[in-house]
């Protein structure tokens, strides 16, 4: 993931707290990485992108955390 992108994506996750709502981690970057099965623009699986649109809002935040976990561990 670039830099660029990551740093897109923080900043998404920066606003959750001011949200009504649990947003999408999207930032319209949609390329699965073959090695690792994530997006490269939002680091969630392709399990946890179908399940976003049903998922609780204390899925979405448990999909957030593994997610920023990632991205932090992406050098």
């Amino acid at each position: 993931m670039s830099s660029e992108t990551k740093q897109l994506l923080l900043e998404k996750a920066a606003g959750i707290a001011l949200a009504d709502f649990v947003p999408s981690p999207c930032i319209s970057v949609c390329r699965v990485d073959a090695a690792t099965g994530l997006c490269e623009g939002c680091y969630r699986s392709l399990d946890e992108i179908a399940r976003w649109s049903s998922a609780s809002e204390e899925e979405k935040l448990a999909i957030w955390n593994r997610l920023l976990q990632r991205a932090h561990a992406d050098p």
